[in-house]
Order: structure tokens, then sequence, then C-alpha cells
């Protein structure tokens, strides 16, 4: 089972690519302070200096400005190529680098494609972040109820039944059934 350490500053960040990489059946997500085989580390090229004296990094980055490892930008890679270059980077010890990889860059199209209003944007994005339904409602200010109602309004645009699945579905990740 590879190890690998998820270190983003933004939690949306951090749970789309803690679902991403815990989805496949080889690579467990540790938490901070765990023994990693690799460090999956978004935007913080401090981070990169750091933590690559101690395990092989895959830096998640916006731009083509030189880095310390190699660089796969985005639109150059697909899910699948996400996950080899994790596995090669912690099995080789490689240094990759892989741009803008949960779609982040442009979250309007995420709201135009599935027609989400505003407070519906912010309760998925809380849900993305793994917060439960009460820590939504203190978040935003309202309800438990109505937190439940918008999770039932996000579920049917979203065509999702479980909170994983709209999760994927939100962050691009979700596969075909």
């Amino acid at each position: 089972m590879l190890k690998v350490l998820v270190v983003a500053a933004n939690p949306v960040v951090r749970a789309g690519l803690t679902v991403l990489l815990g989805a496949s059946p080889d690579i467990e997500v540790v938490p901070e302070g765990a023994e990693a085989d690799l460090v999956v580390v978004d935007e913080d090229r401090d981070a990169v200096r750091r933590l690559s004296a101690l395990a092989p990094v895959l830096l998640l980055t916006h731009t083509h400005a030189a880095a310390p490892v190699s660089r796969l930008v985005h639109g150059e890679y697909d899910v699948a190529e996400l996950l080899r270059m994790v596995r090669a980077t912690a099995h080789t010890g490689a240094r990759s680098t892989v741009a803008n990889i949960l779609h982040f860059r442009n979250p309007a199209s995420r709201v135009q494609r599935f027609g989400l209003s505003a407070r519906e944007v912010e309760v998925m994005d809380l849900i993305a972040t793994g917060l439960t339904n009460q820590q939504i409602a203190a978040a935003c200010s309202i309800s438990e109820k109505t937190v439940k109602n918008h999770i039932n309004r996000i579920f049917a645009k979203l065509h999702s039944t479980t909170r994983g699945e709209a999760i994927a579905s939100w962050l691009g990740t979700r596969t075909a059934s």
C-alpha cells in the first residue's frame, strides 16, 4: 500500500485530492505526522523545499515557473496519468509537477454546468471539505434542516445519491456508471 500525505492550504483541494487518491485501492492517504512514501503538495514551493529532503514530492502548481521538480502541466494529463505519476514518483523517487489538477481554475464552469445557486455552491464546497451537516449549518448560519434541503437539491442537480458521488461530480473525478 502506497502511503501518500496531501499538503494543501485550501480545504476543498485537500478534500478533493484525498477523495481522488484514496479511491485507488493501492493508495492510502495518511494524516500529517504519519510516515509517507510520497508527499503531494499544492502550490507551496516552500513546503517542497522542506519536504523533498524527507520524501519524494509531487508538486501541484498553476505555473510553468522553474521548480526543483519536473512538471506535468494541466491539459496534458488525465486522472489515470495523475495516478501513474503518483505511483512512479513514490517508487522511483523522481520529482514531478502537476498543474491545477481538480479544475479549480474555473469554479464558475462547475456552477454553470450544474446550475447550483450561490448558497448551494457554498454548501457543496463545505461538503467537499468533509464537514458534517451540523458544521455546515454553523458555518453558514443556517439550520440543519435548511442544510438538508440544500443537500437534497444539490444531490438532484449532481445526479448523486451519496456525499462521495456528489463530491466526485463536483470535482470532476466521477467516472461513468
